[in-house]
């Protein structure tokens, strides 16, 4: 087989490691798929909210918290990267002929199928909400190929931060970075509702740029066009920084 062939191989081998522990580890898999439905009835009904937004709230406030989800709920993968690099689970595996970087692959790919899963959970209470989806299956479907796309790149900046901080008592510190990128975005609220600098630094944010283009994939009303190619640069430019700066530190951490 081609080297590409056995590093496939390799990582496909540890996704199927990291779907086994969703056997032993249920309640916090549920919890993952939990916790955005909850934060979605929060602030749809008992919080409100959606000051700037124009129309049906709940019009906005979907595409927003699929959004918000794609970028929330890394500390599991984080976590189980230091475990396994502080445990020795990695000098196991080196012992053996894997490629370098196909644990860090078979545990992105089990998130995004946890993604995956968590999307179409939300989505659906969506719909029983009474929300929907009005541009076509095709823009549907581009839209969740973005939101995918963004958690991705999240992904992968979080497992490099998590291979900085080392420790997973330390994940915790790492992971309160991404709430101020979850909220100071507009998931929740219209940027033209904010203050001048706050609204600018929201409008910058490659999250507000996901939602934006999700939402005019979406159909909802009133929605600014013109976001789709800023939502696919922005995840892409993160992944060329931090992908190849993950699987290097892995590596040399590891050896």
């Amino acid at each position: 087989m081609s080297a590409s062939a056995y590093a496939l191989a390799d990582s496909w081998t540890m996704t199927r490691r990291e779907l086994a522990r969703w056997r032993r580890q249920p309640v916090q898999v549920a919890v993952g798929l939990v916790f955005p439905v909850m934060l979605l009835l929060m602030f749809g009904y008992l919080v409100g909210g959606g000051r700037g937004v124009t129309g049906d709230y709940l019009d906005y406030l979907v595409p927003g918290m699929l959004a918000l989800t794609m970028a929330f709920g890394l500390e599991g993968t984080m976590i189980a990267v230091t475990q396994d690099l502080g445990k020795g689970v990695i000098d196991r595996f080196r012992s053996m002929p894997m490629t370098d970087g196909a644990v860090l692959v078979g545990r992105s790919a089990a998130d995004m199928l946890q993604s995956a899963l968590a999307l179409a959970v939300l989505t659906g209470v969506g719909y029983a909400l009474g929300w929907r989806a009005h541009g076509g299956l095709p823009a549907f479907l581009g839209a969740v190929g973005l939101l995918l796309l963004f958690r991705f790149a999240m992904l992968w900046t979080g497992i490099h931060l998590a291979l900085v901080a080392g420790k997973p008592e330390m994940v915790t510190a790492v992971q309160i970075l991404v709430w101020p990128v979850g909220f100071l975005s507009n998931a929740l609220a219209a940027p033209g509702s904010m203050p001048g600098w706050l609204g600018t630094a929201v409008e910058w944010n490659p999250m507000s740029h996901t939602a934006t283009a999700v939402r005019d994939l979406f159909g909802t009303p009133g929605t600014e066009s013109g976001h789709v190619w800023p939502a696919v640069v922005w995840p892409l430019v993160l992944l060329a920084v931090f992908f190849p700066l993950a699987v290097r530190r892995f590596a040399g951490l590891s050896r």
